[in-house]
């Protein structure tokens, strides 16, 4: 029997990419821009919602930074890892020069790891972004190993979008005069690189060469990025050749990492827990008919694709990964090549680079407090005071994220107030984060002053206060940094377990003990801290996401 395609997931497909391309908007402007009746996206909102990719602000709604779990999908299967990011990340300082690795995905070019230099004239894709072949010096490559369908596929889309419309990445305007791509692709097979001449925008140089598999076949283009005032093309590409030659060299040597499959590293039982949460689980019960479990069961299945490596993996190692029966999986399946995102070889499936355009490119660019901020909103709504994040600025906390209640008397502060670390929970959360040697240096370097007739100034006392905020993963200040205040604060922390913020809530002491206060907000705080390091692990898992 022919498969059939899951239309649920289709329709799911077809709301996150509305939603990628207008960032933020509103059922109504979904239902213009898919054309699915309004009761359909509203089930696939609430889907969405629910699974924790989308976030309504009102009526209006926002992807959130978790639906780069689907992008991080395709680039852990696609062999990306952090010696591979590390070393563009090394490149990009010895060249001074930013520099990216993209991928062919269809008759375009998509990024996949970028290492920018911070410049006012910087030149930068993110993640994600896709430029046509015919604009940029990866194109060439790529198009070297296209094969008569995929030249015919290029000329109709030419034909169709002369302008590139289909591209958001491109500057608006028309497009200027390029080169016949032909021709660059021969002069790229002879010389073994590529070369791109302001082809996207004036002053915008790049050179590019290849990073083969095993089979010869080009994986990855590897390009060094400048602008004409600090090169001509020609000059940039004497530049770079050298080391971009012995980069790539060093790309293909690395070895392949197997499928956790492969090495016998996980079970049914464990790849399941890993790819279904309890909120899936629960949902339908929970929603009944708003709840789309077939749309639910599809991007699970696209998040299973992410432990495939190489060749990609059989259907019976993905229906294991999410619990589903081999026919469900398979229909998900059949569906994700029908949109696209998927693919597969005989008997093995794999992600493709599509799956980046749901969303990734625009989520790339969110910055730590931008990620924070959206949590701090939902906690101030919980409790009903102020909540903040700051980071350690040598012996001060700087505030990077808050969100304010609006009360008769409240805590004011504003973004970029700093105050010293140790009267502060917030202080005594960092401090506690910091190895013990570091920790000794910086109290050492600015004693401990009295603020208010409560601070801690004893270093031996305020030594025991932060081992315990340490082994507690939390801490206190009543009345230390002024009159009348107390907080609690609990550690955000980095997906290398290392803290690198706080997290707080401060309000007006009262006469309730402190014990109290502690007791009414630490879960809340512990909950909202664990939802701001899931979004900041996921944006960070491949991305490099900007830290005040």
């Amino acid at each position: 029997m022919p498969e059939e395609s899951v239309r649920p997931l289709e329709r799911g497909l077809a709301v996150l990419r509305a939603l990628a391309a207008a960032d933020r908007a509103r059922a109504g402007d979904l239902v213009r821009a898919t054309g699915l009746a309004r009761s359909t996206v509203d089930r696939v909102v609430a889907t969405l919602a629910r699974l924790g990719y989308v976030r309504e602000s009102g009526q209006e709604l926002q992807l959130t930074p978790r639906l780069m779990e689907l992008g991080n999908a395709y680039l852990a299967a696609s062999g990306l890892t952090g010696e591979v990011a590390a070393r563009t990340a090394r490149l990009a300082d010895e060249l001074d020069e930013s520099v990216s690795l993209a991928v062919p995905d269809g008759d375009g070019v998509r990024f996949v790891t970028q290492a920018a230099r911070r410049r006012a004239m910087s030149v930068a894709f993110r993640i994600g972004d896709l430029l046509p072949a015919e604009r940029c010096a990866p194109g060439a490559l790529f198009a070297a190993e296209w094969d008569e369908a995929g030249w015919a596929a290029w000329h109709a889309r030419v034909a169709a979008d002369p302008d590139g419309h289909a591209f958001p990445a491109l500057p608006p305007g028309p497009a200027p005069r390029v080169p016949d791509l032909a021709d660059r692709v021969t002069h790229s097979r002879a010389a073994g690189w590529a070369l791109d001449d302001q082809l996207i925008e004036p002053g915008l140089i790049a050179t590019a060469v290849p990073v083969r598999d095993t089979a010869g076949r080009v994986r990855y283009a590897l390009s060094a990025v400048s602008h004409t005032s600090r090169h001509t093309a020609q000059g940039l590409a004497e530049l770079v050749l050298p080391r971009l030659r012995e980069e790539a060299a060093h790309l293909e040597a690395l070895p392949t990492a197997p499928s956790p499959y492969e090495k016998g590293e996980l079970t049914p039982h464990q790849t399941q827990a890993q790819t279904q949460t309890p909120e899936t689980a629960d949902a339908k019960a929970e929603l009944g008919p708003g709840f789309l479990q077939s749309l639910a069961r599809g991007l699970a299945v696209l998040r299973a694709l992410g432990r495939a490596r190489g060749d990609g993996l059989p259907l019976t190692a993905i229906a294991e990964a999410t619990g589903l029966p081999r026919a469900t999986a398979r229909r998900c399946l059949h569906t994700l090549e029908l949109e696209g995102y998927a693919a597969h070889d005989g008997r093995l499936y794999r992600p493709l680079p599509r799956i980046l355009e749901l969303g990734y490119a625009r989520l790339s660019r969110l910055g730590f407090a931008e990620i924070a901020e959206p949590h701090l909103r939902e906690l101030t709504g919980r409790v009903h005071q102020s909540a903040s994040v700051t980071v350690l600025d040598g012996t001060e906390i700087l505030y990077v994220a808050r969100a304010a209640t609006v009360r008769v008397m409240s805590v004011y502060i504003t973004l970029g107030t700093r105050f010293p670390a140790h009267p502060t929970a917030m202080g005594r959360v960092l401090l506690a984060g910091l190895p013990e040697r570091d920790r000794a240096r910086l109290l050492a370097a600015e004693p401990p002053k009295a603020l208010t007739r409560h601070t801690v100034t004893d270093p031996a006392e305020l030594r025991r206060i932060l081992d315990r905020a340490a082994a507690d993963g939390y801490a206190t200040a009543d009345e230390e940094l002024e009159e009348g205040l107390r907080s609690v604060a609990v550690p955000l922390k980095g997906a290398d377990g290392r803290v690198v913020a706080a997290l707080n809530v401060a309000q007006h002491a009262g006469t309730a003990p402190l014990s109290e206060t502690v007791e009414a907000l630490l879960p809340a705080l512990r909950e909202t801290a664990a939802a701001i390091e899931t979004d900041l692990h996921t944006a960070a898992r491949f991305n490099s996401v900007r830290m005040p």
